[in-house]
C-alpha cells in the first residue's frame, strides 16, 4: 500500500542570554568542567526560588511574533513533573495552557509552490541536566539544568522530508538574524523532537497513533530518520498491525532507532502551576516595542532582492543564508543607486569573493565595498573581466584601495586597434591550421581558438569584441 508521512515537530532552541533562565548562573557551560556552573536553584536544592531571566522572556516573545503567533498577554509557568536523573527537583519548569505564543505560522517555499506549516505553540521553559551513560555507570552534570530554552510546537502539517527540512533550515536562519540564539547544533543549541505517522494515500484524518524520537541534534540525521521510519512503519502497516505509539531513540547518526519507552500522555506529567513564579502580563505597549524590535527575516530580504534588484531565488538566498553575510553585502551596495551594478556586483560577492573565502584564503586586509568599484570599470570597459578577476584576486590577499592597483599599467586595457592588429597576424601566421579549417568550413569554430589564442597573447587586457572584430577583418570574413 502507498502511505503519506504525517509530521508534526517539536523544536528546542538555545536562547542566547548570559545566565539561566531562573539564576544568576552562566549559560556557557559548554567545554565546561562538569558541575562548575551550578548553583542552589538549578540544582533544586530545598528552599531553592526561581526568578524568571526577562531577557530570555523577551527571546522567547520576539520568536513569537516573528513565527507570527498570537501572544497571550497573560501567561504562566507550570511545573512538568516526570523522573529522569538528569531532572534534579522531579519535575521541570516549564509552560502549559497558557504559553507566551500561540496559532503562529510560518511559509515555506517549495519546487512546486508554497506551503503553509501551523504553530501550535511557542513556550519558554528550563533545560535538564546531562547523563553520561558509561556501561554500568552513569554520570551527572549539571551545568546545562536551568538554561533558557525555547520550545517551538507545530501542527502535523509536515508531509514529506524535504518540507521539515526547509522548515528547519528556516527557522535556524530566523533565531541566527533576531540573535535569538546561535543554534550550533554540534554544541546542542538545537534540537528537534519528530511525532511521525503513516496513513494510506488520501485519507484525510489523523492515524490511530503517533511515534516520538527524540533529541535528533542535525538536520541531515532529521532527514534519515525519516527515511528509516517510513520503511519501519509501513512494514508494520503492510503487516496488518499498528505501531506502538511509543518514544524512540537514535541508535547512530544514520537515522536507525530504538524503542525506548512507552509514549506518555500529557495527563502523565501532572501539570499544575508553578507556584513560586507569580503570572506574567504582557501589555499591548511591550508588544509593540517587541514586534517593532525585528530586524528584516531572511525571507522577506529574499523577496525583496529578487523584486528590488532582479535577483534569481539561488543569487538572493545564498546572500541571506548567513546573517553576517546578508549584512556584509548590505553595507557593500549602501548608497549605490544604479541597479544593474548592484546585480554585477552581487554576482561577484557570491562568487569571486565567497569562493575565496570558503578556501580559506587570508582576506583580513580585504573590504568588500571595493567590489562594486571593480565591476564598475568592467561595466565601463576599462578592463576585460579576466583583470579584474587578477585585480580582485591581488587586492583580496594583498588588501589595500584595489584603485591603486587598477591604475596599474600592467592592468591596463589595450584600445590600440594597431597593437590588437598585430597580436592578430602573429597568432595568425602562427596557427596556419587553424586558418585553413576555419576559411574551408571543415572547422568553423577555428575562429575561437584563434580568438583565444590572441586574448592570451594580450594577457586579457583587451576587449573580446575587439579582438573578434580583428580577426574577421585579417581574414576576410
Amino acid at each position: 500500500m502507498n502511505y503519506e508521512i504525517v509530521i508534526g515537530l517539536e523544536v528546542h532552541v538555545q536562547s542566547k542570554t548570559k545566565s539561566k533562565i531562573f539564576c544568576h548562573c552562566s549559560s556557557e557551560y559548554f567545554g565546561a568542567d562538569a558541575n562548575s556552573h551550578t548553583c542552589p536553584v538549578c540544582l533544586g536544592l530545598p528552599g531553592a526560588l526561581p526568578v524568571p531571566n526577562k531577557y530570555a522572556i523577551d527571546l522567547c516573545v520576539k520568536l513569537a511574533l516573528a513565527l507570527n503567533c498570537s501572544i497571550n498577554k497573560r501567561t504562566k509557568f507550570d511545573r512538568k513533573s516526570y523522573f529522569y536523573p538528569d531532572l534534579s527537583k522531579g519535575y521541570q519548569i516549564s509552560q502549559y495552557d497558557l504559553p507566551i505564543g500561540f496559532e503562529g505560522q510560518i511559509k515555506l517555499t517549495l519546487k512546486d509552490g508554497e506551503k503553509t506549516i501551523h504553530i501550535k505553540r511557542i513556550h519558554q521553559e528550563e533545560d535538564t541536566g546531562k547523563s553520561i551513560h558509561n556501561g554500568m555507570t552513569t554520570l551527572l552534570d549539571y551545568n546545562k539544568s536551568g538554561v533558557a530554552l525555547i520550545e517551538i510546537v507545530t501542527e502535523p502539517d509536515f508531509n514529506s522530508a524535504e518540507e521539515v527540512k526547509i522548515f528547519a533550515d528556516n527557522l535556524r536562519q530566523t533565531v541566527r538574524y533576531l540573535d535569538i540564539s546561535d543554534a550550533d547544533m554540534e554544541k546542542g543549541q538545537m534540537r528537534f523532537e519528530l511525532n511521525m505517522s503513516l496513513r494510506p494515500v488520501g485519507q484525510q484524518e489523523l492515524p490511530r497513533y503517533k511515534v516520538e524520537i527524540k533529541n535528533i541534534g542535525s538536520i541531515s540525521v532529521l532527514e534519515k530518520v525519516i527515511e528509516t521510519e517510513v520503511i519501519r512503519q509501513s512494514e508494520i502497516l503492510d503487516a496488518g498491525q499498528v505501531p506502538d505509539q511509543e518514544t524512540r531513540g537514535l541508535v547512530n547518526m544514520n537515522g536507525k532507532t530504538r524503542s525506548q519507552r512507552k509514549k506518555e500522555s500529557e495527563s502523565d506529567y501532572r501539570y499544575f502551576p508553578e507556584p513560586d513564579i507569580p503570572v506574567l502580563e504582557f501589555s499591548d505597549r511591550y508588544i509593540t516595542e517587541m514586534r517593532e524590535s525585528l530586524s528584516e527575516l531572511p525571507d522577506a530580504r529574499r523577496v525583496r532582492y529578487m523584486n528590488d534588484y532582479g535577483f534569481d531565488l539561488y543569487m538572493s538566498s545564498v546572500i541571506t543564508a548567513d546573517k553576517d553575510v546578508a549584512t556584509q553585502f548590505e553595507n557593500m551596495i549602501f548608497g549605490i543607486e544604479d541597479k544593474n551594478l548592484i546585480k554585477e556586483s552581487a554576482k561577484w560577492f557570491i562568487g569571486e569573493n565567497l569562493a575565496m573565502r570558503a578556501k580559506g584564503i587570508p582576506h583580513e586586509n580585504f573590504s568588500t565595498l571595493w567590489l562594486p568599484l571593480i565591476v564598475k570599470g568592467i561595466i565601463e570597459k576599462r578592463y576585460t573581466k579576466e583583470t579584474a578577476v587578477e585585480i580582485f584576486r591581488e587586492a583580496f590577499i594583498k588588501g589595500g584601495d584595489p584603485s591603486v592597483t587598477i591604475q596599474s599599467t600592467q592592468f591596463a586595457i589595450v584600445n590600440d586597434s594597431n597593437v590588437i592588429d598585430v597580436a592578430v597576424a602573429k597568432i595568425i601566421s602562427a596557427n596556419e591550421k587553424a586558418v585553413t579549417d576555419f576559411q574551408s568550413g571543415k572547422n568553423p569554430n577555428a575562429i575561437m581558438f584563434i580568438i583565444g589564442q590572441v586574448m592570451k597573447e594580450l594577457k586579457g587586457k583587451a576587449d573580446i569584441s575587439v579582438i573578434r572584430a580583428s580577426v574577421e577583418k585579417l581574414l576576410g570574413v
